[in-house]
């Protein structure tokens, strides 16, 4: 089965309940024969629902439909409800996702009409868990915000903690990892309220893999360490092997090879235990990928033919893939070119039928490693340059994932305030009942007196909430205009650059042909001048970044007067969460220029060495 269909339900909508399994089957099943037709009935069913969930599909299908049966001819709305979000979890990890659709959205109707919000809030995860599994990543954040919004009505603090780690995970998956991080944050502290171990472990799950594609490799290696201790507390030796594997990446990043040979062996061991190939054939991978670091290309063969029979076994092809692009660079340390271009074609041709950049980049750049070996320096070039354009591709992407980062966080904070401005309003209605029933006691004892300086106190209570009320719709409709304007000039800026950094490729291009010269030159000339226009860009873009983050100038100036108007400029790129090479685009510097540039403006101010520059300009 699927193991991210069943880490996604049971940590969003089971939980530490289905782990529990309360009652043992045997048990449930006689009470089921006994039982007349009548609503406890039904409430066994449940649980032997619940138990064959993910043990067998088949029997808890079964049952799902006796408890959708009995339920009608009860006319049990409740469990008319619960049996139709049971038949939408089956028939979904069965990939049958219209049949899934259509019993989620049955269940919700029943749900609405008898007003249940705990039932509405399961089958919202449970929609959302669905769209979120198809790819669909703006229709599940959608759900997930009406569950939100749900749950803070009921004040379903588990509900609350779950619904922001699906957001952060939403988040997670569309590149948005500073988002997905503040969310894991949000989700752990609430479950740690709680004393929700399990789910405590899985959050430090989650905020370990935000981490390290953060490229934060100690604090991410913090957080496995601290999901291993509860589930070796737990004897969950499944996620014991998925998080030894991940202990073992983090050191393997940070260089310490030998530290993580010893946990993804111990991984191996885990999974073997509970027979979880796919988590085996990651742990040998990696143990391939860690000989090949050590220079010791021989071994690094040996475990990563394993993983690759493994993997094909078990029809994982893109690990299989993987696997041979680690095996293809250990057959080109061992000098053996021919047999590295072999593999790489097998590679190549199941990248470019899944459309899998990452791995066709990959195997590009050691095709044109391997073919430079075997003197076919024509190919190694064109493989090297078909390399470049997928790499240079994913990196433009990855430029405007940051401004769509951007735009998603003031979108966010928006979203956040409409919460919390609703938290309010709830608070103010709950006082506005206790006043009105202090109203009627007093009316009812004859203290007219009192009643009317009640009602003189109410008039001025809604008044000045009225009053707030505005003034925060005006401020924040003024904050995002400001920002929408600052994100869109922080795009406008990235954008000219790399206009400018294309105009001097088009040049170099067109110096050594006369032809292509005359031809191109008058084009370039009035592209130019249409550019020139914009030389006053860092001035816009400093007056809306200034509205935006109004101390941000002072508070620098604050830990040195000395800093200069160019150290202002680049640490407000910085702020805007550009890279080195973002930023030497925009400056028409090196990006080896920038890394100088933050260092001496580091020690400027004076930032302890441990200290990340970029984490801490983004704090300020």
């Amino acid at each position: 089965m699927n193991a991210l269909k069943i880490t996604l339900f049971t940590f969003f909508v089971f939980g530490s309940t289905f782990a529990q399994n309360r009652m043992d089957i045997d048990s449930l099943l006689l009470q089921f024969k006994k039982q007349p037709l009548d609503t406890l009935k039904i409430k066994t069913i449940k649980n032997i629902v619940n138990h064959y969930m993910y043990r067998d599909p088949e029997q808890a299908k079964q049952f799902a439909n006796k408890e959708l049966e009995f339920s009608n001819k009860l006319d049990y709305d409740s469990g008319i409800s619960l049996a139709n979000y049971h038949l939408g979890i089956i028939y979904y990890n069965l990939d049958k996702i219209d049949s899934a659709r259509y019993y989620y959205k049955t269940s919700l109707q029943f749900a609405k009409e008898i007003n249940n919000g705990l039932y509405i809030s399961k089958v919202y995860r449970g929609l959302g868990i669905l769209e979120f599994t198809q790819g669909n990543l703006k229709t599940a954040d959608s759900i997930n915000n009406m569950d939100l919004e749900n749950v803070i009505k009921l004040r379903d603090t588990v509900g609350i903690a779950l619904s922001y780690g699906f957001k952060g995970n939403i988040n997670q998956n569309k590149g948005f990892y500073e988002i997905g991080l503040k969310y894991a944050l949000k989700s752990l502290n609430l479950f740690e309220k709680i004393g929700d171990s399990i789910r405590i472990a899985d959050c430090y799950n989650h905020l370990a893999i935000l981490e390290h594609n953060l490229r934060n490799f100690d604090k991410a290696l913090e957080y496995n360490k601290r999901a291993l201790a509860i589930y070796e507390d737990y004897e969950d030796i499944y996620y014991q092997a998925q998080a030894l594997n991940d202990i073992g990446l983090m050191h393997h990043l940070l260089g310490e090879q030998k530290t993580a040979l010893g946990f993804f062996e111990r991984s191996i061991q885990k999974s073997k235990e509970v027979k979880v190939e796919t988590l085996e054939v990651t742990a040998l991978t990696n143990i391939g990928s860690t000989h090949i670091k050590l220079e010791k290309p021989l071994l690094a063969v040996q475990f990563l033919n394993d993983a690759i029979e493994k993997a094909e076994k078990i029809n994982s092809l893109r690990k299989a893939a993987i696997a041979k692009n680690k095996l293809a660079e250990a057959y080109l340390l061992l000098d053996e070119p021919t047999a590295s271009s072999n593999i790489l074609d097998v590679v190549r041709r199941y990248a470019v039928k899944t459309e899998n950049q990452s791995i066709l980049k990959k195997t590009l750049e050691l095709s044109s490693r391997s073919n430079e070996a075997l003197g076919k320096t024509t190919l190694a070039l064109s493989q090297y340059k078909q390399f470049k354009r997928i790499n240079d591709s994913l990196i433009d992407s990855e430029k405007i994932k940051k401004i769509e980062e951007l735009r998603a966080i003031f979108e966010t904070e928006q979203k956040e305030a409409e919460i919390s401005l609703q938290q309010e309003e709830i608070k103010t209605l709950n006082e506005k009942a206790k006043v009105d029933k202090l109203t009627k006691g007093l009316y009812a004892s004859g203290m007219a007196s009192a009643l009317a300086l009640t009602g003189v106190l109410v008039f001025g209570f809604r008044q000045r909430i009225k009053k707030n009320k505005a003034e925060r719709e005006k401020i924040t409709k003024e904050l995002e205009h400001k920002q929408k304007e600052l994100t869109s000039q922080t795009l406008h800026l990235v954008q000219k650059s790399q206009f400018i950094a294309e105009i001097k490729e088009n040049l170099e291009n067109i110096k050594d042909s006369p032809e292509k010269f005359k031809l191109e030159f008058k084009r370039l000339v009035m592209l130019l001048k249409k550019q020139s226009a914009a030389d006053k860009d860092w001035e816009v873009f400093k007056s809306y970044f200034s509205e935006v983050h109004q101390d941000f100038e002072e508070k620098l100036k604050s830990l040195s007067s000395k800093i200069t108007d160019k150290e202002l400029r680049l640490a407000a790129y910085v702020k805007m969460g550009l890279n080195n090479n973002e930023i030497a685009t925009i400056l028409n510097v090196l990006p080896a220029s920038i890394h100088t540039s933050k260092y001496r403006l580091k020690q400027k101010l004076n930032i302890d060495k441990d200290i990340d520059f970029d984490h801490f300009v983004k704090g300020l």
